[in-house]
């Protein structure tokens, strides 16, 4: 704006008094009517720089300290999903805990009634000995055909044994019928 200022001024010098009218800004009544500029104040004298040294400890500790807040971050959110798997891991071994004591219950079952079932079995002693009354009885009624009636009844009871004992050598039944 100084620089039209100025080439107004070296104009209005060379140009015709018509022209020197025309320009507003050039003329007494106008520099004089035109306000002062305000005080603005005094100009603040310049900062200091910081030092280097100041400003590497600043930003070292500015740094570390976003880092580590980082760090921690990420170490407790992988604490947390640590802590997660192994709760997960604990609940499952409680469950197969659980299914093998069961599993424990029902086999100590299993042999309480296998127990109960081989003392209430025959011994092949037993059946050796039953076996000898048979043929004791067998041989005793062959020996003695007076009576028909009662012969009759007697083998059909020797043979009722004899399916009794066959049974038990099979190992179909476990109990003796004896009638």
């Amino acid at each position: 704006m100084s620089s039209t200022l100025a080439r107004s001024i070296t104009h209005t010098r060379r140009a015709p008094l018509a022209v020197q009218r025309r320009l507003i800004s050039t003329t007494n009544v106008v520099r004089e009517a035109a306000a002062p500029t305000p005080n603005v104040g005094t100009v603040p004298p310049p900062k200091k720089p910081v030092g280097a040294f100041r400003g590497g400890i600043v930003g070292f500790l500015f740094g570390f300290s976003l880092a580590s807040s980082y760090a921690a971050y990420h170490l407790l959110d992988e604490y947390k999903l640590a802590s997660a798997a192994l709760q997960a891991s604990v609940l499952e071994l409680q469950e197969s805990t659980q299914k093998v004591s069961a599993h424990i219950r029902r086999i100590e079952a299993v042999e309480k009634d296998l127990k109960a079932l081989r003392d209430a079995s025959a011994t092949k002693e037993d059946i050796s000995r039953v076996r000898g009354e048979m043929k004791k009885l067998y041989d005793g009624l062959h020996s003695t055909m007076s009576l028909p009636t009662e012969f009759l009844d007697l083998r059909s009871h020797v043979w009722g044994i004899q399916q009794d004992l066959h049974s038990l050598s099979k190992k179909e039944s476990t109990s003796v019928r004896i009638v």
